[in-house]
């Protein structure tokens, strides 16, 4: 097996909240996949990530089972790379003005590495790293 393309799914409380809250942040919209109160779905980076934001029921439906209560646990971090500390500065006004939560505010992290962490208003969590 050989994949060609991979992409990640997250349950949201509220789609609408969430297309809002990415498009605040300069996210790309994947046109063509977005469902008004079922799904919204953002292109991110040069290689065109796919991150698609299921509303709950759908998303329960096709994974079949129970959906995680991030706000007593962790499912997993994305990174997003910044080219400078300047910028993941940037990113985390721009995080805060969005209404996101930052959970580890701008700071080096060892000699050579910059960044902060955020989530998102469901709780998906984010790191912006600089290094």
């Amino acid at each position: 097996m050989r994949p060609t393309k991979i992409w990640a799914n997250l349950v949201v409380k509220d789609v609408e909240n969430t297309r809002n809250f990415y498009t605040k942040l300069g996210f790309k919209s994947n046109e063509g996949r977005n469902k008004a109160k079922e799904l919204t779905s953002f292109l991110i980076g040069d290689d065109d990530f796919v991150v698609h934001f299921f509303a709950h029921d759908p998303f329960k439906d096709a994974t079949k089972g129970e959906v995680a209560d991030l706000t007593r646990g962790n499912e997993l971090i994305f990174t997003l790379w910044a080219d400078s500390k300047e910028e993941a500065d940037a990113w985390a006004i721009e995080v805060r003005n969005a209404g996101g939560t930052i959970f580890s505010e701008p700071a080096e992290f060892g000699k050579g590495y910059y960044g902060f962490g955020f989530s998102d208003p469901d709780g998906h969590k984010w790191n912006v790293f600089h290094m």
